[in-house]
């Protein structure tokens, strides 16, 4: 089948597969959602972001979305297609560089806090504390014991947030290791691109059996009733998008309210949980 029949042949969300059979990884040239329905279902899951974030606003309601993910993950479009049409009065997108000498030697949440929404605020974090879970600890930028103190120490911290009266949201996006190479080879090649380029990029797929591990540990750890983990497989960036903005709207539906967007499809975007890591539903 040409690449363009490939294309145009969309795939029904909600398939007959198992929930916890393994889906082999989907490079992004096999998108299996044409370009016209992909544009067509955005527009109309972007108006209905709108109409979330009006309701927000008129609430007083705060939103914070935490984005995680391996480096070329496609957190960066998922954002961008996120807040493309929200106000940016009541929207920000918070990606926090390396920390200062200063910060360093702070509480490590410390340089977070400032940047946790308000009533009326929608914040996403692209990457977020979870960084001590997952980079550092791979690349050697933490201690054990300090590792071993975060994972200890978030769930607390994610608990008062939830109680202060924000609705914390958490994503991983999920790719395989033959889709990662090919976007970071991309990433390379890209001089519009060059901006995400970055040392860590170079050490990824040699560090990638520790990020799996790091992955797990941290998913394990740290998935909460009060602050659940979503898994979005994302080696399909349309799709990928489309399912976590469709998960997005469903959170933040009020009770009673008639759904207008449809239901994440399950075999894309999911609940974590203890049983996700061995039934393989996890790129290995």
């Amino acid at each position: 089948m040409s690449k363009k029949k490939h294309q145009d042949k969309a795939a029904k969300p909600g398939g007959p597969r198992s929930p916890d059979s393994a889906v082999p990884a989907l490079l992004a040239d096999e998108a299996t959602i044409s370009q016209d329905a992909y544009d067509a279902e955005m527009r109309m899951l972007q108006i209905e972001l709108v109409r979330a974030q009006r309701r927000l606003i008129r609430d007083g309601g705060k939103v914070l979305l935490l984005l995680e993910g391996r480096d070329a993950a496609g957190k960066d479009g998922t954002i961008k297609r996120i807040v493309e049409y929200l106000s940016p009065r009541e929207t920000r997108v918070v990606a926090l560089g390396k920390p200062s000498d200063r910060e360093s030697t702070a509480w490590y949440f410390q340089r977070y806090v400032p940047h946790l929404p308000s009533a009326q605020e929608i914040v996403l974090f692209n990457r977020s504390w979870y960084n001590r879970a997952g980079v550092e600890p791979v690349m050697g930028f933490c201690s054990k014991a300090e590792h071993a103190e975060f994972m200890h120490s978030v769930p607390k911290f994610e608990e008062m947030l939830v109680n202060s009266g924000i609705q914390l949201l958490k994503y991983y996006l999920d790719i395989g290791k033959d889709e990662q190479t090919r976007r970071l080879a991309e990433r390379a090649r890209d001089p519009l691109k060059a901006w995400k380029r970055s040392p860590i990029d170079a050490v990824a797929i040699k560090h990638w059996k520790a990020y799996s591990k790091a992955r797990d540990s941290m998913l394990a750890g740290t998935h909460t009733d009060v602050a659940p983990w979503c898994i979005v497989r994302a080696d399909d960036k349309r799709l990928a998008r489309l399912n976590l903005i469709r998960d997005v709207l469903c959170r933040l539906q009020p009770e009673g309210k008639q759904r207008r967007a449809a239901l994440p499809d399950p075999e894309i975007a999911f609940d974590f949980s203890p049983e996700t890591i061995a039934a393989g539903r996890l790129a290995r």
